[in-house]
């Protein structure tokens, strides 16, 4: 705890100064031993939180906090924007269903928004959890978006894919082919693959580059859900996707 506390403070400190700040800075200002503010910065540079200034010997933030708090500011615009979308979803729905909205981290989504209709099942989609895209229908169907390359840089090197239910794409060559299927149906499509149990729709919101920023996502009980229903669910998260891509770009 100490030592989360003072890493805290450094990074407090170092926000709040407009120049870099010596190590004998960081120390008096902070109470602490200038040995022991080495060794934090150290660890704090190789998590790369903190930069280095060699010719001021001082140290500052990194570029990745200010990435850090733009997406979170990001996910929570999204999230207010969606909210009533989703609320009026599951109202209108009138089915057992859970509806939330994720963005992508890297290779995961995040899951910032979440609707949970009447005897909806209780899912795994909590706010701020994060989950493998490419197991989730919100996931793939923000990955279907992205460039062939770009899939490929979130994907380094992998000769097999993260499975939870021992299901779902077990490589790259089955990930591309679920992704082209979803970009066919226009919504993507999760059976099982994250809860035996359980399915999902989703589809993406883009922004005004065309770029997949969000997914609206619903997920429900397999054994409740035909293929008719699967249908309607799908159409259903395709067309609030379409309405906060309306929102989020000012076009109809």
């Amino acid at each position: 705890m100490p030592a989360a506390r003072n890493a805290l403070g450094v990074l407090r400190l170092l926000a709040a100064r407009s120049a870099p700040v010596p190590a004998s800075t960081i120390a008096r200002e902070l109470g602490m031993p200038r040995s022991s503010v080495y060794q934090l910065v150290a660890v704090m540079m190789s998590e790369g939180f903190v930069v280095h200034y060699p010719e001021d010997h001082a140290y500052g933030l990194s570029s990745l906090v200010s990435e850090i708090g733009t997406s979170a500011l990001q996910s929570e615009r999204l999230a207010r924007l969606a909210k009533p979308m989703l609320e009026r979803l599951v109202r209108e729905l009138r089915l057992p269903v859970v509806a939330h909205l994720a963005v992508l981290g890297g290779a995961d989504v995040i899951y910032a928004a979440r609707v949970q209709g009447f005897r909806a099942p209780t899912t795994v989609s909590a706010i701020g959890v994060r989950l493998p895209a490419h197991l989730t229908a919100t996931g793939r169907a923000m990955l279907a978006l992205l460039p062939a390359e770009q899939v490929r840089a979130l994907y380094p090197s992998r000769a097999s894919l993260i499975r939870r239910q021992s299901a779902g794409p077990g490589s790259l060559a089955d990930l591309d082919a679920l992704l082209a299927q979803t970009r066919a149906r226009g919504w993507a499509v999760e059976e099982g693959d994250v809860t035996a149990e359980y399915g999902s729709a989703g589809a993406s919101a883009v922004d005004r580059n065309g770029y997949p920023v969000a997914a609206i996502g619903l997920t429900f009980r397999l054994e409740t859900t035909d293929a008719a229903a699967w249908a309607l669910l799908g159409d259903a998260a395709r067309r609030t996707a379409d309405a906060l891509t309306a929102r989020l770009t000012g076009r109809a």
